[in-house]
This record gives structure tokens, C-alpha cells and sequence, in this order.
């Protein structure tokens, strides 16, 4: 990407393919839409700036296009949020942007990505929010095409707000003169720093969980372990690709003539990426030693109960047996008075004088009995 501001040429219509499965015929008419005047909604802001200085603020896309033809050495920064598909073409056929970029910019959904076509750059960012009650991180997706003299940025989400960085930058015109690369850097530079609030809020939740797990006997912790690694992952996904993107402007920095400063500045970054980047690895491997951690001590916890269950029944056995033995031993001296204690006149041992002696001594010679065979078997 060259630092020497240019204007930009005007160029003819050019059939647009919306699709990269789709052909066209050399003798077929353009399909390109009509360019289109956005609703003011749609473009959050738009200025043309000379030397560093807003000399401009068109409201519209047609206005941009007109007062950046009417300024030589300027730079326009195009700011939309959530544009219609004929916005992004009109953009597309004003500044020569690559078919496949603007369909991408359409589809959305784009992981982290550089991409250069000829003098354009297009860049894929993903900035990330912490949402403290949810326990979430909420992510937003920016595109941005970045050429010798305009940078258009593309939001899909609220975030990243990108209005501050706007301010910073005009309040500084002599950073602002150094041209896209500039605003480009400044951008990334934002969206990485807007990552250490939801490190510490990922941090803050892995301290929470470690006391939980160790302090509670909560049925969710092992829930809340797993959607935060969820969290922890989705947040990799978001920042692991931009380390790549980084990488790649500062291996570019010699060759596309990238001002000294702005490469200090992108040295920076990178360092705070990479802090970022080991930061999060390792909230992955604690939430996984975490986890495991948890399930040793629910499973602890589940021993403990089945040994406790395991002994409450041994002891009702144990209190089983000793009923049991109980009631034989005096069932047989109940059997035996009972026996005489039937009114019949015609039993022989009621007119034997040893009848009553014999049937003491038979009752307790088999409690006796009894009692001493149960306790052979362990049973008193």
C-alpha cells in the first residue's frame, strides 16, 4: 500500500458476479446495480481530509464520491453501518473494489483475515465486548478496504464503535496525514485493546469457578465450566487469526513504504496481541484442569456417598440379624408355653410331678440353644 496520495481515477461500470459459483458471458449486459443514495442511518460518517484536516463531511455516498474527485491529495473515510448490497456495490464500482471482497463484505461472518488486491487492501476484524450478568462475550464483525486514498469501513455489529477512534485521529492531524495506513493501523489498534476488558472478565469468572469448586457442592458448576470454555474458545477463534493479520502488515511494512513511526506503532500492537493471545491459551488449560479437577471431586463426593449408603445398609442388616435371632430364641419357649397353656384336659405331662420343671428346663435349654448357635454365626 503506497503512502503517496493520489486521485482516483473514474472508472467505467464493471459487471459484478454476487456469487463465486456464478459465470457470465463476455457478451452479456452488465448487471451491475444503479449506485444508490443510502438512508443517513446507514452511513455513520463520512469526511474527506487534506493534510491530516476534515476539509469535508458529505452526507451521502454520491456527495463522498464527488468531493473526493474535487480534492486532489485527499483521502476520504467512509464509515457504514450494516450497508444494503447496492451500497456496497456503488462503492464497489467507485473505487475498483474485488469482486470476491465485496461479497464477502456482504455474506459476513468472516473469520480474521488480510487480503490484498493490487493496490487494496481488504481486512476482516473482530472485536469482542464482555457482558458481566450473562457471563458472555459478545462479538462484532468490521471490514474494512483500504486503498491509496480512501478507507471504507463495513460494521455488521454495535461494535466496535469506531467514532472514538475518528476523534483521536482527527485531534491528531499529523498522524492523520500519514494517510490509510494510518487510520488502518489505529483501527487494529483499537479492536486489540478493547480485548483486555474481556481478559480480565474471562479471569474474574475462572477465579469464581476455582472457588466454587473447591467451596460448593453446586450440580452447575460443571455447566458453568463448560460454557465458559466455550466462551474461551470462541474468544481464540476471534483473536488467533488477527496475530496472522498483524504478522503480515509488519512483513509488508518495508516493501509497500509503511512511515517508520506507524511500524513502531504496529510493533506495539503486536505485543499486546501476543500478551492477549498467551493470556487466553492459558485461561483455556486451567478451565480444562478446572474440569477435571471437578470431576475427581464430584466423583470423590459420589464415593463418599455410595461408602455412607454402603454402611447405613451393612448396619441395617447387621440390626436385621440380631431381630431375627432375638425373635427365634424366644420364639421356642413361646411355642412350648403356649403348648401348655391350651385348655385340654387329656395332656400327659399335667398329671406328671416333673411336668412343669421338664418344661422350664425345655424352654430354656432352647433359648440356650439358640442363642449360642447365633452367635457361632456372627448373627449376636
Amino acid at each position: 500500500m503506497h503512502m503517496a496520495q493520489r486521485r482516483l481515477r473514474v472508472l467505467p461500470p464493471m459487471p459484478f458476479v454476487g456469487r463465486r459459483n456464478a459465470t457470465s458471458s463476455p457478451s452479456a449486459p452488465s448487471t451491475a446495480p444503479t449506485p444508490a443514495r443510502p438512508s443517513r442511518r446507514t452511513i455513520v460518517d463520512s469526511a474527506i481530509y487534506l493534510d491530516g484536516i476534515r476539509v469535508a463531511s458529505p452526507t451521502s455516498l454520491a456527495d463522498t464520491f464527488r468531493a473526493l474527485h474535487d480534492t486532489p491529495g485527499g483521502m476520504a473515510w467512509i464509515g457504514l453501518y450494516r450497508p444494503s448490497q447496492a451500497e456496497i456495490h456503488s462503492l464497489a464500482e467507485e473505487f475498483d473494489l474485488h469482486e470476491l471482497a465485496v461479497e464477502d463484505a456482504i455474506a459476513a461472518h468472516q473469520r480474521p483475515k488480510l487480503e490484498r488486491y493490487d493496490d487494496t487492501l481488504f481486512v476482516v476484524l473482530r472485536a469482542a465486548d464482555y457482558l458481566d450478568v450473562p457471563e458472555e462475550v459478545a462479538f462484532g464483525e468490521l471490514h474494512l478496504f483500504v486503498g491509496p486514498n480512501f478507507v471504507i469501513t463495513v460494521r455488521h455489529s454495535e461494535s466496535p464503535d469506531l467514532s472514538h477512534v475518528r476523534r483521536r485521529m482527527e485531534a491528531d492531524p499529523e498522524l492523520l496525514a500519514m494517510g490509510t495506513q494510518a487510520v488502518l493501523f489505529a483501527i487494529i489498534d483499537t479492536v486489540v485493546d478493547e480485548y483486555a476488558p474481556v481478559v480480565a472478565g474471562l479471569a474474574n469468572d475462572i477465579d469464581e469457578i476455582e472457588t466454587q469448586v473447591f467451596d460448593s457442592l453446586d450440580a452447575n458448576v460443571s455447566r458453568r465450566i463448560y460454557e465458559l470454555s466455550s466462551e474461551v474458545i470462541d474468544f481464540q477463534r476471534a483473536i488467533h487469526p488477527l496475530a496472522t493479520v498483524v504478522d503480515n502488515l509488519q512483513a509488508g511494512a518495508e516493501k509497500y513504504h509503511v512511515n517508520e513511526e506507524l511500524e513502531r506503532n504496529l510493533r506495539d500492537v503486536a505485543d499486546h496481541l501476543t500478551v492477549v493471545n498467551e493470556r487466553v491459551d492459558g485461561f483455556r488449560s486451567m478451565l480444562r484442569d478446572i474440569l477435571t479437577v471437578n470431576a475427581t471431586l464430584v466423583s470423590e463426593r459420589q464415593n463418599a456417598r455410595m461408602q455412607a449408603l454402603s454402611e447405613l445398609s451393612h448396619q441395617q442388616g447387621e440390626d436385621t440379624k440380631r431381630i431375627s435371632a432375638w425373635a427365634a430364641i424366644l420364639f421356642a419357649p413361646t411355642l412350648i408355653a403356649s403348648i401348655y397353656g391350651m385348655n385340654f384336659v387329656d395332656i400327659p405331662e399335667l398329671h406328671w410331678a416333673l411336668g412343669y420343671p421338664f418344661a422350664v428346663l425345655l424352654m430354656v435349654a432352647l433359648g440356650l440353644g439358640l442363642y449360642f448357635w447365633f452367635r457361632r454365626r456372627n448373627w449376636l
